[in-house]
């Protein structure tokens, strides 16, 4: 439907913005693909509509995740399905790029979380699903790869609730599992739905709709099958949650749904539940209170980041969440931060590497915006001088740290360029050791393979051949006090104190034993885990 003929409130009505978060290899990658096959928005799985047929997910854009088969940037795609416009956030599931993700949650307004039946809930979905429930953003739960022989629904479901802490409803339940997955029961519309496998999920999978009662299906499925089916629905109704919209939309319960995303089994009616249940986008906090997403008054904030998404043009693209208001083509907005009048000429819209040119979008909607290198994470936009400004996004500590330079003095400045583009983008966190210089930096990461992504795009984006050296430092403490004088901070001798790039002093530690005697030593400070 297009948005000519709606009202603003209407097609704000429309909008449904949602990340898939999940474990690497979950699925969470292939099911995004499955929306956009069921929108439309693709022929077949593996091939955007207009001139693209390759092997790699259409979400993934980048040389070095073609090479190593992992996501690590959040891609953003936006189709139509029925009358919905839809707005999905893929995630990097790999943990090492969690940051990604967790700044791409606070642009979210609801998650689908991905996880594979034979694993059940693995470190790195318990640690995306923290950041969910510290924002009280709805859960969705898709338990992937039911063609696959993996744990018993029953134990799945015990896991989720033991793990995470979060009840649950089943809202579909496998027919059969492994090579007998026949189908989902759709316990909404108390209705089997059977699936028949076409093309090894490259297109719609049709189904068979009906009664759980109806003799065809004890025929189609057997009579062992189907009294199982009918065991299993008994003991739910009996011993499970109730459903209830006001828990799943408040985070409280999470609704369950089973399926293969490879072979489309269980896509569509789990795609359909999920657009009956969410809401359209919520009003978003500021400084100002809540802001309504009716509000004539255009605004939103930046929550990444990207430079060289084509290297052909070495562009730099900054991702817009829209919270208020209309957004259209060359309006002028308050970079609010910067206190200055900026232009938005060329705004773009995604289907991984396709690129649109919009002349509007709406409340929900993620527009990526020019960025001469003006913009921060976190910034906000807004069309009137209120001064409003939504909450900035975290800065996460990182994990690791290294020593990082170049070999050659020649290429001093492009290295310094890139480096401060990645750290803007949010990908690496840069300190200074005072009195070094910037011939060295240091660098802190939150997983160890961001330091092979930053080696790979300072290489072949800025043609920098680099140094990286690893600290043994694991901790990082933000040092707040009234006046830091290094000579007499007392420190233990394994720890190194360095800057942030705003002249912050900053504490990297090798162990916890260090930061407890930091601590005790210097009673006027107060060593914080978070940037603010």
């Amino acid at each position: 439907m297009s948005n000519e003929n709606l009202s603003f409130t209407d097609a704000v009505k429309r909008r449904r913005t949602f990340a898939i978060i999940s474990h690497p290899d979950a699925g969470k990658t292939t099911l995004t693909e499955k929306f956009l096959l069921y929108g439309g928005a693709i022929r077949s799985a593996g091939s955007v509509k207009s001139r693209r047929s390759n092997k790699h997910a259409v979400s993934d854009w980048m040389e070095i995740e073609k090479q190593r088969g992992i996501s690590v940037t959040s891609s953003v795609l936006q189709f139509n399905y029925d009358d919905f416009c839809i707005n999905i956030l893929d995630t990097p599931g790999h943990q090492d790029f969690s940051e990604d993700t967790y700044r791409t949650l606070m642009a979210a307004d609801s998650a689908v979380m991905v996880i594979d039946s034979s694993k059940g809930v693995e470190d790195q979905t318990k640690k995306l699903f923290k950041v969910c429930k510290m924002r009280g953003i709805p859960i969705f739960t898709f338990i992937n790869k039911m063609d696959r022989q993996g744990r018993d629904p029953f134990e799945l479901i015990e896991d989720i609730e033991k793990v995470l802490g979060i009840r649950s409803y089943p809202m579909s339940w496998p027919i059969g599992e492994g090579k007998n997955f026949k189908g989902v029961y759709n316990r909404i519309q108390k209705q089997i739905e059977l699936f028949s496998d076409g093309n090894h999920g490259q297109s719609i999978a049709k189904n068979i709709k009906g009664d759980i009662t109806d003799e065809k299906f004890k025929e189609l499925l057997g009579a062992d099958l189907h009294s199982q089916l009918l065991n299993d629905i008994e003991l739910l109704d009996m011993a499970g949650d109730d459903f209830n919209i006001e828990d799943i939309l408040s985070g409280e319960l999470t609704p369950v749904f089973f399926g293969s995303a490879l072979t489309n089994f269980g896509v569509e009616p789990f795609l359909k539940s999920f657009l009956a249940i969410t809401t359209p986008p919520k009003p978003r906090d500021s400084n100002l209170g809540l802001v309504d997403p009716t509000s004539t008054n255009f605004s939103g904030f930046i929550f990444k980041i990207q430079a060289n998404m084509n290297p052909a043009h070495r562009d730099r693209i900054a991702f817009l969440r829209i919270c208020s208001g209309k957004f259209e083509k060359g309006m002028t907005v308050n970079h609010v931060q910067k206190n200055k009048k900026v232009k938005l000429a060329q705004p773009q819209q995604f289907l991984a590497q396709d690129r649109v040119i919009v002349e509007d979008a709406y409340p929900g909607d993620i527009i990526g915006i020019h960025d001469p290198g003006i913009f921060n994470i976190g910034d906000t936009l807004c069309e009137d001088n209120s001064g409003l400004q939504y909450k900035d996004i975290p800065q996460f500590a990182p994990e690791h740290f290294a020593k990082v330079s170049t070999p050659n003095s020649l290429k001093r400045k492009q290295f310094l360029k890139g480096v401060e583009q990645l750290a803007e983008e949010g990908t690496i966190q840069v300190y200074r050791r005072p009195n070094i210089g910037t011939n060295e930096l240091i660098i802190g990461v939150v997983g160890i393979l961001q330091f092979d992504v930053l080696e790979y795009r300072i290489k072949h984006e800025y043609g920098v051949e680099i140094s990286i050296n690893q600290l043994p430092h694991r901790y990082i403490r933000w040092v707040d006090m009234e006046k830091f004088d290094p000579n007499t901070f007392s420190i233990t001798m394994d720890t190194m104190i360095v800057e942030s790039e705003d002249n912050k002093p900053v504490l990297l530690f090798q162990n916890e034993w260090s930061i407890r005697t930091v601590e005790e030593r210097n009673k006027n400070a107060v060593l914080r885990e978070t940037s603010f």
